[in-house]
């Protein structure tokens, strides 16, 4: 028997725990211990005595209970170990007794909205846009900082540091850990949104590792909008943002083969999609949108419709696509929607103007690696064919998702 066995075959159980309960079990342990950085730093910890114990005793039946519990008795002895220990007993009287009250059987997990209370309180105004979006995907979200550079588009030690300043504001600042006043909404939802959706991208496109779809993601950012919408009723973008996930998620069931590689959606079987997501949520587009509710997820929920109701690729109403992403560039300007536009316009008939339009995005999306596979696709389907090659090598080069840079080798084979 290899004696690696053991300890791989734990590494796998723990990954994927982790993927999948980081947000929640944060969640929780910053309910309690108020401090975001002591509260990734005992989990971490946990984390690492999992590693340890299961490998030699294998997994516990409830795997995230046994990591919150650990992860509380880790708290305790940091705090214990601090150098202000005194100050900190309060603290550890109630770790203690919250250790000795819960049961922590599966029935405790998981833990209903405190994701939603983290993400409030990491999208207080007293922190900029984009250091509430990065601090909420990674402590709900469970992505790590190289994810979340790579969809700021942003080397990973700069977003390290702008995580730390983002913790250290928030613990100075005493930013408390609720849900705020009906009065106080306005102010961050904005941001709430937003993380909700990236948290949802994540999951839909997986930017790592060998999964190309990480649905435990894609569902708790669905959860996460219906209960925004609970909160707020007529609040139109949280129902474009929730109509735009169902759509999206509706097509995940054609969107990887066998061996998990990318399907790309003019080679997709149709019949598998999901006709209730679809029904759901071109309803709520349909309920929803008017001129005076336009808003970006709105928008893209209609592109995302647009998709879903067409019979099959080639009846796809590109034009409408086109036009739908100009509204969109006009409300939220940035080159990622340009570089959908383009995209769009290569089907809607003109991919000389497209490939134009490509062009003067380069600058801004050199380092963004879609921006190299959809340049690829358009090069490949305009018959430039050593130009397409140069771009799918620069977008395999840059993609560290495996189904992902499988189906671009793919692509680079048949066209050498």
């Amino acid at each position: 028997m290899n004696p690696n066995q053991p300890i791989t075959a734990t590494a796998a159980v723990l990954e994927q725990v982790v993927r999948q309960e980081w947000g929640r079990l944060v969640a929780s342990l910053i309910k309690t211990l108020r401090d975001f950085q002591l509260a990734e730093d005992s989990l971490q910890d946990a984390v690492e005595s999992a590693f340890e114990h299961w490998g030699r005793n294998g997994p516990p039946r409830v795997p995230a209970a046994w990591l919150l519990q650990t992860a509380r008795r880790k708290a305790i002895d940091r705090l214990r170990r601090d150098a202000n220990f005194r100050r900190k007993d309060p603290e550890i009287a109630s770790l203690l007794a919250l250790d000795k009250e819960t049961a922590l059987e599966p029935e405790d997990m998981p833990i209903p909205d405190e994701r939603l209370r983290l993400i409030f309180t990491c999208c207080h105004p007293a922190l900029d846009e984009k250091s509430r979006v990065a601090l909420t995907l990674r402590t709900v979200g469970g992505l790590t900082t190289g994810e979340i550079a790579h969809a700021f588009l942003d080397s990973e030690t700069t977003m390290a540091q702008r995580l730390v300043r983002a913790k250290q504001k928030i613990k100075l600042a005493g930013i408390p850990y609720q849900v705020p006043a009906i009065a106080d909404l306005p102010q961050r939802t904005h941001a709430v949104l937003n993380v909700i959706y990236l948290v949802f991208n994540e999951g839909y496109a997986a930017s790592s590792g060998d999964d190309l779809i990480r649905l435990s993601l894609c569902d708790e950012a669905i959860r996460l909008a219906r209960t925004m919408i609970q909160l707020s009723p007529d609040l139109d973008e949280a129902k474009g943002l929730l109509a735009l996930m169902l759509l999206s998620a509706a097509r995940m069931p054609a969107r990887s083969d066998e061996q998990g590689h990318l399907v790309p959606l003019d080679e997709q079987n149709r019949s598998l999609w999901n006709a209730a997501k679809i029904t759901e949520g071109t309803a709520i587009v349909s309920g929803t949108l008017t001129p005076q509710s336009l808003g970006p997820f709105l928008i893209q929920a209609a592109i995302s419709a647009l998709h879903c109701e067409a019979l099959n690729y080639e009846q796809t109403d590109w034009s409408q696509i086109v036009l739908l992403y100009d509204e969109l560039l006009r409300l939220t300007p940035n080159p990622v929607i340009r570089l959908n536009r383009a995209i769009a316009l290569s089907f809607a008939g003109s991919p000389s103007d497209a490939l134009d339009e490509m062009a003067r995005l380069e600058p801004d999306l050199t380092n963004y690696q879609p921006y190299h596979a959809g340049l690829a696709d358009v090069l490949r389907r305009s018959g430039q064919v050593a130009a397409a090659i140069t771009a799918y090598k620069k977008a395999i080069a840059s993609s560290s998702n495996s189904g992902e840079r499988a189906f671009l080798e793919k692509r680079l084979t048949e066209l050498e």
